[in-house]
């Protein structure tokens, strides 16, 4: 039991790393908040051109572009951008490749989410607002979109999350977020406990999340009961 926690869970060895990790920490918040809505922002153009164009090319567009980067695996996508987008445009900074990567990945996910919301809205809905005399474009943000965000409002907050653990992957561009942090002082120490460390990080930093991402889920079940 001592070999046990000596290796995994030394206290030592968190205090000396802790302030090291908590630097990659902040890095893996800050990334998020710039890849989220970033993401979603993308997202949302996506979906409303594939549910409200009457262009067919543009419908199907967005229907390959969907699938193609949910089925491409995101650290392939991050790699390619970094090392083959400088043979086109010349040097690509390490922040820029991996916003790029995310954006592209996540934006075909919320995309499938607002899509699903937008067409969870009745279509009486919009009539009723162009009745008003609001325009399309009135009816969609003051009347479609806030219904469609409110029914989605679980996945997207799932979405969330998931960005949030993507970010681990930066680290093969060298890029100092949390798990890259932990990896180095590990090579440090010789010890694995910065590894653990940083998954306790990880989980106290999102566990919150996912709680309320379950309140929300059982709150949308239980009206989808009555």
């Amino acid at each position: 039991m001592d070999t046990l926690i000596d290796t995994f869970f030394n206290l030592e060895i968190y205090r000396q790393v802790f302030p090291y990790l908590l630097g990659g920490l902040w890095t893996t918040v800050w990334l998020s908040a710039i890849v989220i809505p970033l993401g979603a922002g993308a997202g949302l153009l996506l979906a409303l051109a594939q549910t409200q164009s009457p262009a067919r090319w543009a419908r199907w567009s967005v229907i390959a572009y969907v699938d193609f980067f949910r089925a491409f695996p995101p650290l392939v996508l991050l790699i390619f951008l970094y090392f083959g987008l400088p043979f086109l445009v010349g040097n690509v900074p390490k922040l820029g490749a991996v916003v790029l990567a995310f954006v592209l990945n996540n934006a075909s996910y919320f995309c499938e989410v607002f899509r699903a919301g937008i067409q969870s809205v009745p279509r009486g809905q919009m009539e009723a607002a162009r009745s008003t005399g609001l325009t399309r474009l009135q009816a969609l943000r003051h009347v479609v979109l806030p219904q469609a965000v409110r029914n989605v409002m679980p996945d997207l907050l799932g979405n969330c999350i998931e960005v949030v653990k993507l970010t681990t992957i930066a680290s093969v561009v060298g890029m100092p977020e949390l798990l890259r942090a932990a990896r180095d002082t590990q090579s440090l120490v010789y010890n694995p406990s910065p590894i653990v460390l940083a998954a306790l990080l990880y989980l106290a930093m999102l566990w919150p999340l996912t709680r309320v991402l379950a309140s929300l889920e059982k709150r949308r079940a239980g009206m989808a009961g009555h």
